[in-house]
């Protein structure tokens, strides 16, 4: 029992000494709880002494408003009473006036009216004709600068290779003992292949080498591929070239359909019907001034897209405008007309709806009258993609006789001195003789030659025409 009442007694106390640190941790956590929401209290104190101060300062800043706009409205209701006094005492003095007026000139109100009047419409017709010649002038300055920005912009945010084609196409062979095989017995090899590819072969003392010749592109690259397969495959018999020519001749069809289904990927625009598709593969072989019509035709579409996009037009359509433009040379040669109105035919024949896209075709060349946005800017994208450095090529000889023309249109002026051809053609300076001209003439004169040069020569793209005219005093001094 007693060790019983010990054990009870030391349970108790050992109670009692955790009860009392309980309630010592629990009167710790109470104070930092306390000292915490006291923090926040006074923050929230400081934060509603500041919101009261600024309030106050609104108060004191709204008060001294209202007080300058009553001064204010004072100030202005005493200007408009003396205004409506001051326009009081005008009327009667013009009253006056006017009294004063008629009994001089001896005139009725509406005569008087009627004299002003025309004379004020005399004096207004030439300020405002003034007025129109300044406004139009500042017009047309406005829209070439608009218009220069625009071309810029998008001769600048596009870059493409330009390469240029050729007439010829060369085939490596790996002997010179395989142009006897290409030729054949008594000729018969060469005279299949030229029959069935519409070809000629030329087989010379170039070693290591056979060209292939034609001004068809296509045909051209046919034969050239069917040739290589031949020389790889070692057998060359007629039956055997009659058998690769109708292979390759498959192939190039096939080639075609995907280049033009590459060149709408390229230009990103919807896709036509497969015949417009078609001929805008065969553009791959077509050739302008050595230049490629495919990919002169894409870059046109997006330099079209990028202009339209900067006069906020459809992009998507001008784009399609551009890559069809010139979808009738591929096709010209089988039907009568100019490729822009064999283009249109084409385009409308299989499917194109597109009104601004047909006239974009028919009217590029200015074969049609342009009144629609679309054709104008497939026009200059058409100038610019010719014009470019290096996408168009020509002999020696054909662009030193242009440059030659072009100074002697410009000589057979009698009031011309001299003339340079510059900037590759590109431009034209002329020098006037300036005591057979003046001032007056020299605008004349450099009209007159810009008409000449259209109705004389042939050329791509614009040329410019400068006329300077100089007048110089020299004296001595002795």
């Amino acid at each position: 029992m007693e060790q019983s009442r010990r054990d009870a007694e030391q349970i108790v106390r050992e109670a009692e000494l955790k009860a009392r640190d309980d309630a010592f941790r629990r009167r710790e956590e109470l104070a930092r709880e306390m000292d915490v929401a006291r923090a926040e209290l006074r923050d929230q104190e400081r934060r509603l002494e500041k919101r009261e101060d600024a309030v106050e300062q609104q108060q004191r800043e709204l008060v001294r408003k209202e007080k300058l706009l009553d001064a204010h409205k004072e100030k202005l209701a005493d200007r408009k009473d003396a205004l409506e006094k001051k326009a009081k005492h005008l009327d009667e003095l013009v009253e006056a006036e006017m009294k004063k007026l008629h009994e001089i000139t001896s005139l009725s109100p509406e005569a008087a009216r009627a004299m002003l009047l025309d004379r004020l419409s005399r004096e207004l017709a030439e300020e405002v004709a003034a007025k129109i010649r300044q406004h139009e002038e500042r017009l047309k300055q406005q829209a070439e600068q608009k218009a220069r920005e625009i071309v810029t912009v998008a001769i600048q945010r596009y870059a493409a290779d330009q390469t240029a084609g050729a007439t010829v196409s060369t085939v490596d062979i790996p002997s010179d003992d395989m142009k006897g095989r290409i030729i054949g017995r008594e000729g018969r090899n060469i005279r299949t292949f030229e029959k069935l590819t519409g070809v000629d072969v030329i087989v010379d003392d170039t070693p290591g080498v056979v060209i292939v010749s034609a001004f068809d592109n296509v045909r051209r690259e046919t034969a050239r591929l069917a040739l290589t397969k031949l020389i790889q495959d070692g057998r060359i018999h007629p039956s055997r070239i009659e058998e690769v020519v109708l292979e390759t001749q498959a192939e190039m069809e096939k080639h075609i359909q995907e280049l033009g289904n590459q060149a709408v990927l390229d230009a990103d625009v919807q896709p036509p019907h497969e015949k417009i598709v078609y001929l805008l593969g065969r553009l791959r072989f077509r050739t302008s001034y050595s230049q490629n019509v495919l990919a002169h035709s894409v870059e046109v579409a997006h330099l079209c897209g990028l202009m339209a996009s900067e006069l906020g037009l459809n992009p998507q359509l001008a784009r399609r405008c551009g890559l069809l433009h010139d979808v009738g040379k591929a096709a010209d040669h089988e039907m009568e007309g100019g490729h822009p109105k064999v283009g249109a035919e084409l385009a409308k024949r299989y499917g194109e709806t597109s009104k601004e896209v047909l006239h974009a075709i028919a009217g590029h060349h200015d074969d049609v009258t342009v009144d629609n946005i679309y054709t104008v800017l497939v026009a200059a994208a058409d100038a610019i993609s010719a014009s470019r450095p290096g996408a168009r090529r020509e002999t020696l000889e054909k662009y030193v006789k242009r440059l030659a023309d072009l100074e002697a249109v410009a000589c057979g002026f009698p009031e011309v001195d001299q003339a340079y051809a510059i900037q590759a053609g590109r431009e034209l300076r002329v020098i006037a003789n300036a005591h057979r001209t003046t001032d007056a003439d020299a605008v004349r004169v450099c009209r007159d030659i810009a008409r000449a040069i259209e109705q004389q020569l042939d050329y791509p793209g614009e040329i410019k025409v400068t006329v300077i005219r100089e007048s110089r005093a020299t004296d001595t001094a002795k």
